[in-house]
Order: C-alpha cells, then structure tokens, then sequence
C-alpha cells in the first residue's frame, strides 16, 4: 500500500515497511518462524496392514469410505462426494469441481478398491458410493472419529500422506508418478510437458502394489519387503 502511495505521488521517501534493509533488522526470519510449523500426525508405513485388518472388522459404510481413501490416496472431501457415475471400469475420475487441484483426476482403482465398490451394493448413478444411513454426505468428523477409534491421535490428511512415505521409501517409482498418484501439479514446465498422459498405467501398478502391501500378511507379521516399480 505504501509503494503504491508512492508511486500515486501521495508520499515520499522509504517504504518503512520493506523488508530489506529496514524490517530484516527488527523482526525474525522467516525460516526461524518456519521452524516451528507442526506436521499432521500420520501412522508409519509399517503399521498400515494392521490398520487396515482392523478397519475391516467395522461393517460400516464410514470404515469403507476410509478404506477406500487410504486405497487410493484422494482427499476426505474426494472421498465423500464420489458418486457411482465417476466409476468407469477400474478408474474413478474426480471431477474438476471436487478435485483440489481444479481440474479432473483419473484414479485407477486397484482390486481390494474395486471390492470395496462392490460390498457398497448395486451402482445407482448420480447417487452417493458413501452415503450416510440418511443418504447424505459423510463428514469429515465421521471418518476423522472411525481413525481416531483405532489409532488416537491420527488425523486423515495423515492417512493420505502414509501412501506418499511408503512409495518413497519402499518403491522405486519415479518421483512424478507419485506425485500424480497424489493429484500433485507437476510443476516444471518440462516435466509437465513429459507427464501431460498422467501416467495412468505406471499408476494403475503402483496402486495395486499399495494395496497389495496394506493387505501384506508378512507386514503384519513384521516383515518389510521391498516393492520394485
């Protein structure tokens, strides 16, 4: 605001507020205030097996919808307002108007994912794959609470970034497909450019390799093996 009186000729002189060479000397840096920032409590990679057994035991449509997200690594909101007509096959297309990222993301749908379809019932397009017993949205909190249930102290955002630490860390899956499997904008114009496809094949494996280690019975028995993409 000060630069723009400036420039209108309606004052004179420094801007007081700048930050170079006036409010660097008097306020902290940024990266100290950074520092402090506290991440979404999130479960290990390594106990998601568990989590997921134990999810299976609860005969709820709440129980599916957070199975299903985790599954497929989309937000709550993506979650609770997908509709039987966003189902095509093995993929589910979030549409522009649900999706955060503005535009629509293709999810291919891994095979426990397309058995949590079916144990939802018969498809009724239009209609809510997760409704409430009054056929309405879920909340947040109903998926929130059902999480806190079985690990206290999780939050769902934590739930979605399980899938991120464990195909870093256990797979060998290029960083980008990740990144799309995230509905991540590939940022650089080149590697946009290169991505413009969306990946879905390499993506379509990479899920069914999710699924198939959250479901890893020697997980549960405390063995970790590694996933090659």
């Amino acid at each position: 605001m000060l630069s723009w009186a400036t420039a209108r000729k309606y004052r004179h002189g420094d801007n007081p507020a700048r930050w170079k060479g006036a409010l660097e000397h008097i306020l902290p840096a940024t990266a100290k205030i950074k520092g402090n920032v506290q991440h979404l409590a999130a479960l290990p990679f390594t106990d998601i097996a568990s989590f997921m057994m134990e999810l299976r035991t609860r005969g709820t449509v709440t129980a599916r919808a957070v199975e299903f997200l985790i599954l497929t690594a989309a937000r709550s909101g993506e979650v609770r307002g997908a509709r039987w007509d966003e189902i095509e096959g093995d993929v589910w297309t979030v549409p522009a108007s649900r999706a955060k990222s503005g535009r629509n993301h293709r999810v291919p749908l891994s095979q426990r994912a397309l058995a949590i379809l079916q144990e939802c019932g018969t498809a009724r397009p239009g209609e809510l794959i997760f409704p409430t017993n009054r056929g309405v949205r879920l909340t947040d909190k109903m998926l929130l609470n059902l999480a806190k249930a079985l690990r206290p102290g999780i939050t769902i955002h934590g739930l979605r970034s399980i899938f991120r630490d464990w195909a870093a860390v256990q797979t060998s899956y290029p960083r980008d497909v990740i990144e799309l499997a995230l509905a991540h904008k590939v940022k650089r114009a080149t590697e946009a450019a290169y991505w413009r496809d969306d990946a879905l094949e390499k993506r379509r494996r990479l899920m069914e390799e999710w699924a198939m280690y959250c479901s890893s019975s020697a997980l549960i028995a405390g063995e970790v093996v590694m996933l090659h993409g």
